[in-house]
């Protein structure tokens, strides 16, 4: 079959392959999937530099998240069984879920991963409660659109913090108030390329005036970096900021002294590692997860969808943050 590989660590850009491999065996508690689309996940290119928090020894296919139909015949979605990734014409899966009634393909390959991220922060990291306010950064992309529309199901305030005007309009879309800050959104490296845009301070000011002082109860920050250092000094007092993720570049320092000042907690959200610590909360979030999709409380949003061999075209646009909700690749032509 043919698959994507990472035969060593290395940019994305350098180190992808297409190549004509085995079909994967499936070992115990693995299943066998044809592949009909696959969603990216930002970590899809830290793996492939061996920068996540579990290295893959090469070669591997990567790919964390799969729509597809198994050798009986059954439409499923979840995530894969690495190395067997997601970027093939067939992949494992660790754990299967029934296609949801009315998702597109897209839809059900990116159904899983963002939303169970949400659901661990927003409800098991810590509790959102109906009236807080919830600040969103990088509300545009996958992860953050999922949170403002779970933030939104749980009856807080969301505001969503995004790059430009037209990710502006996919945000207010979904329920959430704007704010547009280039700068404080931009991947390490783009701040001084785009010149103009509200700095760190008017983002601060901004959030202080929708919120008469007062500061986001919640704080969900995906980005990292000088976004953290603004989100630091816009939670309120005894606020909660939740670390999602670091896809701004730089991992920021927390000063415990400002935590003690404001009486925050700073949240790490490390949501993988539930599926071997805890795998029956996996399944109990999953479960309260699709039961907002079957009222569609929740809208999974598939902002751009790649042929299989632009895989790397795919990978520079979210990397770039150039996208908005779900980016997802269609299966090679058999």
């Amino acid at each position: 079959m043919r698959a994507w590989r990472v035969p060593r660590y290395g940019p994305f850009a350098e180190v992808l392959e297409v190549a004509d491999v085995p079909r994967p065996e499936p070992g115990p508690g693995e299943t066998r999937v044809r592949v009909a689309a696959a969603a990216l996940n930002f970590a899809d290119i830290l793996h492939c530099a061996g920068e996540y928090q579990e290295r893959i020894p090469p070669p591997f296919t990567p790919g964390l998240e799969v729509a597809g139909t198994t050798d009986d015949g059954r439409r499923v979605f979840g995530p894969v069984s690495l190395p067997h990734g997601g970027f093939a014409q067939e992949a494992l899966l660790r754990t299967t879920w029934p296609w949801p009634a009315g998702m597109s393909a897209a839809q059900a390959a990116g159904f899983f991963v963002s939303y169970q991220t949400g659901w661990c922060a927003l409800h098991h990291r810590t509790s959102l409660r109906a009236g807080e306010t919830l600040l969103v950064l990088a509300a545009a992309g996958g992860v953050g659109l999922a949170a403002v529309q779970l933030g939104r199901a749980a009856g807080a305030r969301v505001i969503g913090v995004v790059g430009d005007e037209a990710k502006a309009s996919v945000v207010r879309d979904a329920g959430a108030e704007v704010l547009v800050a280039p700068g404080d959104t931009a991947p390490r490296g783009e701040h001084a390329e785009r010149g103009a845009g509200p700095s760190g301070t008017d983002l601060v000011a901004a959030v202080r005036e929708l919120t008469d002082g007062r500061g986001a109860d919640v704080v969900y920050d995906p980005v990292g970096g000088d976004s953290f250092d603004t989100a630091r000094r816009v939670v309120a007092w005894e606020g909660r900021l939740l670390v999602i993720g670091f896809a701004g570049g730089r991992i920021a320092d927390a000063p415990t002294n400002h935590a003690l000042v404001k009486n925050y907690a700073v949240v790490g959200v490390h949501w993988a590692a539930y599926r071997e610590r805890a795998p029956e909360l996996v399944a109990a979030w999953q479960r309260e997860i699709e039961a907002l999709w079957e009222r569609r409380a929740i809208d999974p949003l598939v902002g751009a969808e790649y042929a299989f061999d632009d895989l790397p075209t795919a990978m520079a646009q979210l990397q770039a943050r150039r996208t908005t909700g779900r980016v997802v690749l269609r299966a090679p032509d058999r």
